[in-house]
């Protein structure tokens, strides 16, 4: 998704293209950015898409302050991969989806405090 295609998606906001100094109160984050497949006020960056610390990481396109096009990363293919540098408003709430294998100890079993009587609970198999 290149810059011009994010800033049509939301021309509503404010996103300004920068070649200069980016806004006070902002941190940048790099990566390769992708629509959010069913909320139309986020976007979805692909943090190091060719590294082995791969993240996906979402902001709604109101926190966007700024963008920067930066050089694109090339497969070993040698696709290339356009990345840009997003500058997010600071104090703005990210979410950071991250992958996992599902093993048979599962990390989050046992996690749910005590609900009240009635409340929804997950059902045994």
């Amino acid at each position: 998704m290149r810059i011009a295609s994010l800033i049509e998606l939301k021309s509503f906001y404010e996103i300004v293209k920068t070649t200069g100094s980016p806004p006070k109160d902002t941190v940048p984050f790099i990566g390769c950015p992708r629509q959010h497949p069913s909320d139309k006020n986020r976007i979805i960056l692909i943090y190091d898409p060719l590294g082995e610390n791969t993240k996906l990481l979402e902001f709604k396109f109101e926190d966007i302050l700024c963008i920067e096009e930066v050089l694109s990363a090339v497969t070993e293919a040698g696709e290339g991969v356009p990345l840009v540098k997003l500058w997010i408003r600071k104090g703005a709430h990210g979410v950071i989806l991250e992958p996992f294998e599902v093993e048979d100890k599962n990390p989050f079993t046992g996690k749910y405090p005590d609900q009240p009587k009635g409340a929804l609970r997950p059902s045994a198999p």
